[in-house]
């Protein structure tokens, strides 16, 4: 009986695998078989050059440069503690860190682990000319990102980095990989798929122990797309020295393209540091307390000062709530319910034009409890304050433009005549960015609701234009002029707040600013202007943080100006 029940069970198992090897073999032959196939073909990539981009007279801002990788192939390594040895000593790195890298990287035995990147090219010539008593080793070319321009543009061209797990996660479609360089700022960012090309790659047999055994095809690399922008690096470079070192930020943009010209922000970094990926200045930058890696021109959010007095005087015309001959009297300070609001000088009886060329804050607070809060947030809004301008960049910060109910939502606080007095003047909770006041001057100086400042001027061979229709600002034409005449007016008359602008040959028009700040800090310090009569007519801010009064920043223009007009670009 026992006997019988053995031969049973292995009767029974006889069965089940013969059944098994049937399945296996008949069934799903054909698709293991596939499988096996598949498991044999490795794929080695082979990255793309990246984009170059240009300024707009074809000065390289991003450039590719070749570099020296140092690679051991582990099936060919035979002797690596010698091989290793050798490493160290060339390299002058230490030999535990580079066996520990090779090992992480090791995918398989055939492909080259890079162990050391961008050697110097004597250290590259050296290891070339030894390799042979070392198999295994390789001495790669590649590509690394350079930026000839290094501090002065790296705001606008930004910097690029590793991909990580999560964003290979979501671009792997669009062709990344886990060793593609991506933008991680700036233009870099912005176009990073016109820039990153299409990676290549070699398609290699191997047994079952992961060795090579034939090359079955090749697929070159296509570069990226190059990228002209509308910037110009002579001006980059103009503005660059006038901030001398100053914190703040310059942008110019031509009045009639909308195209921004220059872009500079300070403090500034190298984005060559960023290339290796293995720079500790690099990394040192995201604790810097100056914040090198914030583009101030667009992400840096400043009370406005008297620049926003510029809405306000469109606000109280457009609604007749005073004319251009509507007069206050300025004694050097406003009182408000037993309290001080005071301004920058006594200057007596003051009319509009006049009000805004000695920027008298007490005619604005007259004129601001004249308007309310509504009616000023209304037009500060219809001139794009508290709205993204649509740059081309990311991180741009939209600021903010206060009111009644914002206040009571945000603050739970009631809105009082003094706040008036405040937003009138553009202190308080108001906060722009410099791009955002370029924006409304542009829009006043053109006198257009469509003011859309843009970076990219050519992808390829194909030129990018801005097609949007021109629509007039809904504000009445004299009324405009008047505004203009103010502007004027503080550059050309004596006692003119940007009176140190007038530049002999150089029409300016424009408005000065200087915004209070807490904690005992030095005021903010605001140009922005324009030039509607020269060769390029060109819009533009000046921003100093904590530069203290307007008139620093009316020195930074002056310099930015008569530089312009020294090489014949104004």
């Amino acid at each position: 009986m026992r006997l019988k029940v053995i031969r049973l069970v292995i009767l029974y198992l006889f069965l089940f695998i013969t059944g098994g090897l049937l399945y296996l073999q008949i069934i799903r032959g054909n698709d293991y078989f596939l499988l096996s196939l598949n498991n044999s073909i490795r794929v080695v990539p082979i990255e793309s050059r990246r984009g170059i981009i240009f300024d707009r007279n074809g000065a390289v801002l991003a450039d590719n440069r070749f570099s020296f990788d140092v690679a051991v192939v582990p099936q060919e390594a035979k002797d690596k503690e010698k091989l290793f040895d050798y490493l160290a000593q060339v390299l002058k790195v230490d030999k535990e860190k580079l066996l520990k890298t090779f090992k992480r990287k090791i995918t398989a035995s055939f492909v080259p682990v890079v162990v050391v990147e961008d050697v110097s090219r004597e250290a590259a010539i050296i290891l070339e000319e030894n390799k042979f008593r070392f198999p295994g080793l390789m001495v790669r070319t590649d590509y690394r990102r350079y930026y000839p321009f290094r501090e002065i543009s790296a705001h606008v061209i930004g910097y690029i980095g590793k991909i990580n797990r999560s964003e290979i996660t979501q671009l792997k479609e669009y062709g990344y990989t886990a060793q593609s360089m991506i933008g991680r700022s700036g233009i870099e960012r912005s176009y990073d798929r016109y820039l990153q090309g299409q990676d290549g790659g070699l398609q290699v047999e191997v047994n079952n122990r992961g060795q090579q055994v034939r090359l079955l095809g090749y697929k070159e690399p296509v570069g990226g797309q190059s990228i002209g922008l509308t910037i110009d690096s002579r001006i980059q470079q103009i503005a660059m020295d006038a901030l001398q070192e100053k914190r703040g930020a310059v942008i110019a943009m031509d009045l009639e393209t909308d195209e921004v010209l220059a872009m500079v922000s300070y403090p500034s970094f190298d984005p060559n540091d960023f290339v290796s990926g293995q720079s500790y200045k690099a990394a040192g930058l995201f604790h810097d307390s100056s914040a090198p890696l914030l583009n101030r021109a667009i992400s840096g959010l400043y009370p406005p000062g008297s620049v926003f007095k510029l809405p306000i005087v469109v606000a109280a015309l457009e609604t007749g709530k005073i004319t251009p001959r509507t007069s206050f009297m300025c004694q050097g300070f406003y009182s408000l319910g037993g309290r001080s609001f005071g301004c920058s000088h006594t200057h007596g009886m003051q009319d509009l034009v006049q009000a805004i060329a000695h920027s008298c804050n007490v005619y604005f607070f007259n004129a601001g409890l004249l308007l309310g809060p509504e009616l000023i947030s209304q037009y500060a809004r219809q001139f794009g304050l508290g709205s993204l301008t649509g740059i081309d960049l990311p991180s741009e910060q939209k600021g903010f433009v206060p009111d009644r109910l914002l206040r009571k939502k945000i603050k739970n606080r009631q809105w009082y005549k003094g706040d008036t007095l405040n937003f009138s003047i553009g202190q308080g909770d108001t906060l722009v960015t410099p791009i955002q006041l370029l924006r409304m001057m542009a829009a006043i100086a053109r006198n257009s609701k469509e003011v859309h400042p843009h970076i990219l001027k050519t992808i390829g061979s194909l030129g990018v234009e801005n097609n949007s229709v021109q629509e007039k600002l809904e504000i009445n034409e004299k009324n405009l002029e008047t505004l203009k005449l103010g502007l004027r007016e503080a550059v050309q008359d004596e006692e003119g707040t940007a009176r140190l602008l007038a530049i002999q040959g150089v029409s300016v028009l424009g408005k000065t600013g200087t915004a209070e700040t807490s904690g005992g800090r030095a005021a903010h310090a605001w140009f922005v202007g324009f030039c509607p009569l020269a060769k390029t007519k060109i819009v533009f801010c000046v921003f100093l943080e904590h530069g203290g009064t307007s008139y620093n920043a009316c020195a930074v223009a002056r310099q930015i100006l008569l530089k312009m007009q020294e090489e014949q670009i104004l």
